[in-house]
């Protein structure tokens, strides 16, 4: 992806963060590692809008954002689209070709149902869990107006937030990158873990109930 972005730039921003919006593909490092190249930290990396080169570091960040907020945006909407048209069925059927299972579904309808509204951009602008929210608000029949409104606050947030990041860390930007790929293998530790136990008491009742039984 890295290599995609270096050669294409903008479009390839824009084109990546369209299906970073309903399939998991990196969308935290496809936007540090714009912000790297917009900062002027990747030398012999050319920022090109519509083929002309962009020599402001300023101009080629705020493109990047637009790039990425914007493809993210449409992206969203093939997400809402597809969740309102396929419902359940289409994550029983498709969800495992986009990482979209029941138990993801059923954890973002219960923050939908916690968080109403502030689910949409919160859950857009938290890395790791962002490409899991467009889907399941179709499936929950957010409305479509407000769902991309809502969108737009946490794409662009998003965006804008790991471009500047990316610009901060220039060549660095992997580490950070990194760490949130470590994070995320806590999250699923973690989940493991909790599964086990929840297992483990399940038996130990079973048990004992099959015991006061006799």
């Amino acid at each position: 992806m890295t290599s995609i972005v270096a050669h294409h730039g903008v479009v390839a921003v824009f084109l990546l963060m369209i299906a970073a919006a309903v399939v998991p593909v990196g969308s935290e490092l496809i936007m540090l590692y714009a912000g790297a190249v917009a900062g002027g930290a990747l030398t012999g990396t050319t920022v090109h809008v519509f083929g002309s080169s962009v020599h402001s570091h300023t101009a080629a960040y705020v493109w990047f954002v637009v790039a990425g907020t914007l493809g993210n945006l449409i992206g969203c909407a093939l997400g809402w689209w597809l969740g309102d048209l396929g419902g359940r069925a289409l994550i029983h059927r498709y969800g495992r070709y986009v990482h979209v299972t029941d138990a993801k579904l059923a954890r973002a309808e219960a923050r939908f149902n916690r968080y109403d509204d502030w689910a949409v951009p919160v859950g857009l602008a938290t890395p790791l869990v962002r490409s899991f929210v467009a889907i399941p608000a179709g499936i929950v029949r957010v409305p479509f107006v407000k769902f991309l409104l809502l969108a737009f606050v946490g794409c662009a947030t998003f965006c804008a937030g790991l471009a500047g990041a990316g610009w901060a860390l220039g060549t660095a930007y992997t580490h950070v990158h990194d760490a949130l790929r470590d994070f995320e293998y806590v999250i699923v530790a973690g989940v493991v873990i909790v599964a086990a136990y929840l297992v483990y008491v399940a038996r130990v009742r079973r048990r004992a109930a099959a015991d006061t039984t006799r």
